[in-house]
């Protein structure tokens, strides 16, 4: 059996991953989709509701396992019998950095095999900052994200509806 392990922070999960992830299934037999805990970056959502929005995402892939890990991703690689690591390239701008992290990987385990996957064109200028940055000023998100992201951004106070309407509670000044 071959499986792989897809990497992300997926802060929040959007539909290029999922494309990502659709892709992977088509080519291995066990996707295993990872939340990084990433002591560099400052997560708008915990690891549990990231693990919790990739589940009901992902929840009709029977070859999808959903998983959390801290550390080095080869060891997780290895962890979890991934012969592996699957990452998204959207565009030329990724390609360096993800370059560079292939190469990594491959000197701190020569066995371990990295798999670039680029999504549907519809999905190369998406990615979850974008999706934060469009939430936090109250835009429309709802084509870029599942609607179980949509949710947790309304449980954040984020988000604006089609309709225009803010989801956002009124932020008091009488203080």
């Amino acid at each position: 059996m071959k499986r792989v392990i897809y990497p992300g922070t997926f802060d929040p999960v959007t539909y290029g991953h999922i494309d990502v992830i659709q892709r992977a299934t088509g080519l291995f037999d066990e996707v295993v989709v990872t939340v990084a805990r990433n002591p560099s970056k400052t997560p708008l959502f915990t690891v549990a509701e990231r693990l919790e929005m990739l589940r009901e995402c992902l929840k009709d892939y029977e070859r999808v396992i959903i998983d959390s890990f801290s550390g080095l991703i080869v060891d997780h690689a290895k962890e979890v019998g991934a012969v592996g690591i699957i990452r998204g390239l959207r565009a030329v701008s990724d390609f360096e950095y993800e370059f560079q992290m292939a190469l990594m990987n491959r000197k701190l385990d020569e066995d371990l095999r990295t798999i670039f996957l680029m999504p549907h064109e519809k999905y190369t200028y998406l990615n979850s900052t974008i999706v934060r940055n469009l939430a936090q000023f109250e835009s429309d998100v709802s084509d870029f994200v599942p609607p179980i992201v949509i949710k947790k951004l309304i449980e954040k106070n984020l988000y604006i509806d089609k309709n225009g309407l803010s989801r956002k509670q009124e932020v008091r000044e009488d203080f």
